[in-house]
């Protein structure tokens, strides 16, 4: 396996610190800090929370490729935290906590894939010449 670039592994610890990060808030702020009455326990770990299992294994793994796809997930909280803001002020902090952690977790995640799969050889440019080649 190639060995990983200082760079690419400083991308790939932010990613999967604000992801791990993102994962213990969401459970911490919806059932701690601030439970909303109206919400089930079981909504909020379903809807809230489970998505944030999926790409896991992989992550901690360090697939480049799940570190790609898991943006889709990551961006569901992003959305969440700005739309908190504006919606309930009195939770402001703790949605910017989410935004935060969650910018993180996107932005280290592009990087990570996008560098670690360079790194492997998996980029769309080299897939292509491959096709020429042969």
């Amino acid at each position: 396996m190639t060995e990983m670039q200082p760079k690419t592994r400083q991308l790939q610890r932010l990613a999967l610190v604000c992801y791990l990060g993102l994962f213990a808030w969401v459970p911490l702020w919806h059932l701690v800090l601030a439970p909303h009455p109206d919400m089930s326990i079981g909504f909020i770990i379903g809807v809230g929370w489970l998505p944030l299992w999926f790409p896991l294994p992989g992550l901690i793994k360090g697939k480049p490729y799940t570190y790609a796809w898991a943006n889709f997930i990551i961006v569901f909280y992003m959305g969440h935290g700005l739309t908190a803001i504006y919606s309930n002020p009195g939770e402001a902090l703790w949605a910017a906590v989410e935004i935060a952690l969650s910018t993180g977790a996107f932005l280290g995640s592009i990087y990570y894939a996008k560098y670690r799969g360079r790194e492997l050889g998996l980029g769309l440019k080299k897939r292509k010449e491959k096709k020429v080649k042969e």
